[in-house]
């Protein structure tokens, strides 16, 4: 879905610079600076044309009736046209630009280090597991982005459906290129697919809510701007599509992957992969945007647990906890039923009208004291679908629209009760809504000073990173008064400070599965069942965990380094303008802009 915008951003921008620099007025400047993003903005809508998923993501409705290429031929085609953007930009003198624009090309000219990089590795990228794949992303695209507001979308989204086949067939074409070279999931993977595909061909046969997007569909076509005679043709023709060609494609996907289930025989990190020591560090490189290499991320995460641990041990104190045994205390919190959400319809209600609750009151009492700017956006709280909740993670955020025709989304995972202890919601909240995700990410959407690649571009290390360090905000002015929530807080920064360690144990230091999981078992709280759906993430996903940590230390080192240089100076609003106001952007980057803006605050009067 993103190939278009990491083909834009990997293609560099080279600019030129005349010997002798040329005196600028601030006119000029500011007209050439505007032409630059003007550029930049026509490029990017230009590929967002190419992928219709994403232009529906931002709210648009260009390619409405289509599906982005899942091809080979697709992908470096985009890449050809981030060189020719390249090209273009050869016009432009960096002297005669402001410094956002500069920052700009910037930023592009520290992607284009890895675009070859990108290219190389793409293959070992596993397309199809229980954390991601069009399996699920179809149907989770066609219910929450396909809007029906016209008999036109309507079609749209019949057409739509009827090209899902053709769309399994490259998925299956990319699958099969990866077996090719030797690169398969871990074993433990495929049933969870398998069961995912099999529960949702089941339901393309039928009529009721089984068959979720007819569901989706007839609900949606149930509109005044449709005759009722014109709704039961959309609604036979949706059915049978789904009953013939939709069910061929997920059987034909079924098929291939449970023959290629049998030729998997290991649950492995990727040091099995082919080049797959080289492939981990790019992946460690790719996350936190730094030189940081795996043994020192393992230290880091050592060092934390340490330090996190010892805070847990002032909580225990604090609750008159009867034994100094920490393991005991995780028990104790893992199994007693106040820590519980009940499972049944009562438990989940309670669970989204409190993490609801935790959310606007940040907003209402604590925004204005730490920010000087919020999203227009608003954010809602929703449970997971019923079609993807059991292989899903346990709670996860989507972007709002662009044209504010959808809100930013807090999923919370309600398949398991038991996975989402109470301790850790308000943690949890302030994580995934606001100061967190939805606060960074809706931000960044909305600035307007800074060309389109940018406000919708992003990495794990500054993007996580900031989540991460959301959590820590609240408790720094006076949130988190249950110290059991404190412990929640502590709990899930533990949790990153232990990927670290698993992370590079698993992909470097060849881990096996139940190595991870009995170190998350020892030294965090977090219940059996969500460890297991962590490790396997990690090994799905590698590297990708990593960025959490690393992103809210850098964050954090870099306000107290401000704090220290400014003292009275220091403002934490100011601080967060720096941070949240240019977009997402690489830690070394990040790091130069608050050193530029503590210089320009010791300057000012």
């Amino acid at each position: 879905m993103r190939i278009f915008i990491m083909a834009l951003v990997c293609g560099g921008v080279m600019v030129s610079c005349d010997r002798f620099a040329k005196h600028y007025s601030a006119d000029e400047i500011t007209a050439n600076s505007q032409k630059v993003n003007a550029f930049l903005d026509k490029r990017f809508d230009e590929s967002v044309a190419r992928n219709p998923e994403f232009a529906a993501n931002l709210g648009l409705k260009t390619g409405y009736d289509s599906w982005s290429e899942r091809t080979d031929s697709a992908y470096f085609a985009e890449l050809a046209f981030s060189r020719a953007t390249l090209d273009s930009l050869k016009q432009f003198d960096i002297q005669g630009l402001d410094e956002q624009t500069k920052l700009s090309i910037r930023l592009f000219e520290e992607s284009v280090k890895l675009s070859k990089e990108d290219s190389m590795w793409r293959k070992h990228y596993y397309s199809i597991t229980q954390m991601g794949g069009e399996h699920n992303d179809i149907p989770s695209f066609l219910i929450n982005i396909h809007r029906i507001d016209s008999v036109s979308d309507a079609k749209a989204y019949l057409s739509r459906l009827s090209k899902i086949e053709r769309v399994f067939a490259q998925v299956i074409a990319q699958l099969k290129s990866r077996e090719a070279i030797g690169v398969l999931p871990p074993k433990f993977t495929f049933p969870y697919v398998s069961d995912d595909l099999k529960s949702f061909i089941a339901g393309l046969s039928k009529t009721d809510d089984a068959n979720i997007l007819l569901t989706d569909f007839s609900a949606k076509i149930n509109t005044d701007f449709i005759p009722k005679e014109e709704q039961a043709k959309m609604k036979a023709e949706a059915q049978q599509i789904l009953s013939t060609s939709v069910k061929k494609a997920y059987e034909d996907l079924l098929a291939y992957w449970t023959a290629l289930e049998k030729k998997q025989t290991a649950d492995n990190g990727v040091w099995s992969l082919p080049d797959g020591a080289d492939y981990y560090n790019y992946c460690l490189k790719r996350t936190t945007t730094t030189d940081k290499k795996a043994d020192e991320i393992y230290a880091t995460g050592v060092k934390e647990v340490a330090r996190i641990q010892n805070e847990m041990r002032q909580i225990m104190k604090k609750v008159n906890f009867k034994s100094d045994s920490l393991q005991a205390f995780f028990e104790f919190v893992r199994t007693d039923p106040q820590f519980k959400y009940s499972n049944d319809a009562k438990g989940r209600e309670e669970i989204l009208a409190e993490s609801n609750s935790y959310i606007h009151s940040f907003k209402k009492n604590y925004l204005d004291k730490l920010f000087d700017n919020e999203p227009h956006a608003p954010i809602v709280v929703m449970a997971v679908e019923k079609f993807r909740e059991k292989s899903a993670g346990g709670a996860f955020y989507e972007n709002p629209a662009e044209d504010g025709s959808r809100p930013g989304r807090f999923y919370v995972n309600l398949y398991n009760m038991n996975d989402e202890p109470r301790y850790q919601m308000e943690a949890l909240c302030y994580h995934e809504g606001i100061p967190g995700h939805h606060m960074q990410i809706a931000l960044a959407q909305e600035l307007k000073a800074i060309p389109k690649f940018r406000r919708y571009d992003g990495n794990t290390a500054y993007i996580e990173g900031w989540a991460l360090y959301s959590e820590l905000i609240p408790k720094e002015v006076g949130l988190y008064q249950d110290p059991y929530s404190d412990f929640g807080r502590l709990s899930m920064e533990i949790f990153r400070a232990a990927r670290l360690v698993v992370d590079v144990g698993i992909h470097s230091k060849k881990w096996t599965r139940q190595q991870a999981i009995d170190y998350f078992l020892q030294n965090t709280a977090n219940a059996p069942g969500d460890i297991q759906k962590e490790i396997e993430r990690y090994f799905l996903w590698p590297g990708q965990a990593t960025g959490y940590k690393v992103g809210m230390l850098k964050i954090l080192e870099l306000r107290e380094k401000a704090k220290k240089e400014l003292g009275d100076k220091f403002d934490i609003r100011r601080f967060h303008n720096v941070v949240l106001m240019n977009g997402a952007v690489p830690l070394l980057v990040l790091e130069e802009l608050v050193d530029k803006w503590i210089a320009e605050t010791k300057k000012a009067k």
